[in-house]
């Protein structure tokens, strides 16, 4: 089973309403100190995560997709599960349309 991701603003441990340099800042204290070549104690992992919240965070239109819809790849609870249930609903609309003609 996929371990459930955390919240990006948690893991760069900035407030929702950071500014860019603030979320610029917290990523490359992060980064330096949990690089792998620095502590390989986790394999990388946790230096995937930081890199992972702030390729989202750092982008305008990514960030606001974040902020709007969660994580894009989980499940129930995120983007896709949206996308999904728009495209499902979207489907029936037209299914009963030409039912009916």
């Amino acid at each position: 089973m996929a371990r459930k991701k955390r919240d990006y603003y948690e893991v760069l441990g900035v407030a929702r309403d950071a500014t860019e340099s603030d979320i610029k800042r917290a990523f490359r204290e992060l980064a330096r100190s949990h690089h792998p070549d620095v502590n390989p104690s986790d394999g990388g992992e946790r230096f995937r995560e930081i890199n992972e919240a702030y390729a989202v965070l750092s982008d305008r239109e990514s960030r606001a997709r974040y902020d709007r819809w969660g994580h894009p790849d989980h499940g129930a609870g995120g983007f896709s599960a949206v996308v999904d249930a728009a495209q499902e609903m979207f489907n029936d609309v037209f299914r009963r349309r030409r039912g009916k003609q």
